[in-house]
């Protein structure tokens, strides 16, 4: 069991939900500042910031073209592209402050070394998180996960053994607060591409929390059906992109949901929980105690028995009734008790009418 703030992340708790900034801040801390926003009125667990040092992180001739940026950006040099909408590190610690003071735990993507030294020396998130792209760094992840905090490890697009070489990089720095986190990110990945049984499985081979971070189309009913799901099949934490506009279709907006539709999706989740309910052994809740007296069929005469008469299982039948015994409470009073009067055809079989 992992603990982030006042929060229990793992089996039996309720679902961490992370509200994933990324880039469609679009270089603007106002814009970013309405992304919070949203996030806290949605009932949102956390935050996570992507902080990004970009000459550490990407050769400038790094190339343009499909799955590297937004759909509407793709023909653009990624690198050219993303140092105009990169926010700095004075910008993120400011975000940090107001995102923790509208109540929200913060995340922070460390997309390379400067960005780790920052995160883990100058401001104090609550969640650290890595990248596939920077999983198999190992000075990296090294750096990351020394300072003992939640560590998510993205291993969406991995092998197996490097998730594996990842965790236990993590564990030799002493940190034992580890989550993976499913999915990838397609700009917006296919339903067919989700495989949410994987979850299942990295839980069984890890024995850690498991994320799923969705990256269904934002404008596709799925988009809130998909991660719902994910819940249904055992992640113990949420990631989803919220972007401050879908219409206008800034930076990784294809698998964002806007602000409203942020949180419909969290209220949708909330309710998803209860629905599934726990798979322990509990006593009837008084809804179903109801339930059970108003359906269950009750014992009745079958036919018309005269006062004195043996009850057996020949003249006894059993109907929907308001009252009566049930089948379970009469079946040992069977060829043992008599009618105490007559009794006509579908009449009650009740204490006060034997002997």
């Amino acid at each position: 069991m992992i603990k982030i703030g006042s929060r229990l992340i793992g089996d039996g708790q309720p679902t961490y939900v992370v509200a994933e900034m990324a880039w469609s801040h679009d270089g603007s801390v106002d814009k970013a500042k309405v992304i919070v926003d949203g996030a806290a009125d949605a009932g949102a667990d956390a935050i996570n910031l992507h902080l990004t040092d970009l000459p550490s992180y990407m050769v400038p001739f790094y190339g343009a073209g499909p799955g590297r940026v937004s759909g509407s950006q793709e023909q653009l040099e990624v690198y050219k592209y993303l140092d105009n909408i990169n926010l700095s590190f004075d910008d993120i610690e400011g975000l940090i402050a107001y995102a923790q003071g509208k109540g929200l735990a913060v995340s922070t993507m460390c997309n390379d070394m400067e960005s780790a030294i920052f995160a883990t020396e100058k401001v104090n998130p609550d969640i650290l998180m890595l990248h596939p792209s920077c999983v198999g760094d190992e000075m990296l992840l090294r750096k990351v996960a020394s300072k003992g905090k939640p560590l998510v490890l993205y291993v969406g697009g991995l092998l197996l053994g490097e998730a594996e070489q990842a965790v236990l990089w993590a564990k030799e720095e002493g940190n034992d607060q580890v989550i993976l986190q499913h999915g990838f990110q397609s700009y917006p990945t296919a339903i067919e591409d989700n495989n949410l049984r994987y979850i299942e499985t990295l839980k069984r081979l890890f024995g850690l929390p498991v994320a799923f971070g969705d990256h269904t189309d934002g404008g596709d009913p799925m988009a809130v059906i998909v991660p719902i799901m994910g819940v249904a099949m055992g992640a113990n934490v949420i990631e989803k992109h919220i972007t401050p506009d879908r219409d206008a279709k800034g930076e990784d907006y294809e698998s964002a949901l806007g602000p409203k539709e942020f949180k419909m999706f969290v209220d949708q989740l909330r309710q998803a929980e209860q629905t599934m309910g726990s798979p322990n052994w509990r006593p009837l809740s008084e809804r179903e105690r109801n339930y059970r007296s108003v359906v269950r069929k009750r014992a009745v005469a079958k036919e018309n028995i005269t006062a004195g008469s043996i009850l057996t299982r020949e003249n006894i039948t059993f109907k929907r009734c308001d009252i009566g015994f049930m089948p379970e409470e009469i079946s040992g009073l069977f060829g043992n008790v008599a009618a105490g009067e007559d009794l006509a055809e579908n009449t009650p079989i009740v204490w006060e009418r034997l002997k």
